[in-house]
């Protein structure tokens, strides 16, 4: 028998399956639109204050209206759907913010409406892959540094292109690159690298999402005393004479990649940022 599940539109429950927009919806016409993804452990939300600052602050850049106590409500409506879908262990929450219905590229106005979605993980906890990623570089499309690209926005062809080219080299994931040939992201994560016991990240100028995770795995590392730099301009090469890379999202924690091209890698680092961000994380 298969189980009901719930998505919720400005409050409201509609079946997952069931039509809730029109052709005239903005983020289906232009990309109108912004969205997080948020961890949840039973009725535990992860972050979610982080995930709300940087999703006001898209919102307010994009010249959208912020409703009135939208951030109590978001998570009210989050919590109920939660409940509602029995989402119970681990749960990806989708959070879609979009301009409402009207004009062409001029809206007829500013305001918006949200969407929650839910969808189960295989753990309730961040766990650490077994077998490290086979990683690569996608240079077809540069992601230039602007106003928008540290948030995530429903404009994603670049990193469709960027997943798509993953898929043709059988690799696991991509990474980015600047007009200046350096280093963003990935497809989905934020990247660190480890070189001579000095952990590295690209500045958010570089072009990089200002990743929730992210600031997470800062955090962790000077709590360990580890020696970070958080606004690097990392290049193809720094990947090459890294000795750890490890990739990291709100969803995952951290994935350690094994392979770029023909070099190895191991996840000595990592190891030691997953157990530190699962004790500050989650209720043990």
């Amino acid at each position: 028998m298969n189980t009901v599940e719930y998505i919720s539109l400005n409050g409201e429950l509609f079946l997952k399956d069931e039509a809730i927009f029109g052709a005239s919806n903005r983020a289906f016409r232009y990309g109108d639109s912004l969205f997080e993804t948020i961890h949840a452990n039973g009725t535990e939300i992860q972050f979610l204050k982080d995930h709300l600052n940087r999703l006001s602050k898209g919102i307010k850049t994009l010249g959208m209206i912020i409703p009135n106590n939208f951030n109590e409500k978001i998570r009210k409506d989050i919590t109920y759907l939660i409940n509602k879908n029995k989402a119970f262990s681990g749960t990806r929450i989708r959070l879609s913010v979009f301009r409402n219905d009207g004009g062409l590229y001029t809206p007829a106005n500013n305001n918006i409406s949200y969407l929650i979605e839910t969808s189960p993980l295989k753990s309730d906890k961040y766990q650490l892959n077994k077998k490290g990623l086979k990683i690569g570089i996608y240079t077809d499309i540069k992601k230039s540094s602007s106003l928008l690209s540290q948030f995530k926005t429903g404009n994603s062809l670049l990193f469709i292109m960027a997943a798509n080219h993953k898929l043709k080299m059988n690799l696991d994931d991509c990474l980015l690159i600047n007009e200046r040939g350096n280093i963003v992201e990935s497809t989905s994560s934020n990247v660190f690298i480890v070189k001579n016991n000095v952990l590295m990240t690209p500045g958010i100028d570089c072009g990089a999402v200002a990743g929730i995770m992210r600031e997470q795995l800062i955090k962790a590392a000077l709590n360990l005393n580890l020696t970070i730099y958080e606004d690097c301009d990392l290049s193809i090469k720094d990947i090459y004479e890294a000795d750890e890379i490890f990739l990291s999202n709100a969803i995952t924690g951290i994935k350690w990649v094994v392979a770029f091209e023909d070099r190895r890698f191991f996840n000595k680092t990592a190891k030691i940022l997953i157990e530190e961000l699962n004790k500050n994380t989650f209720k043990f």
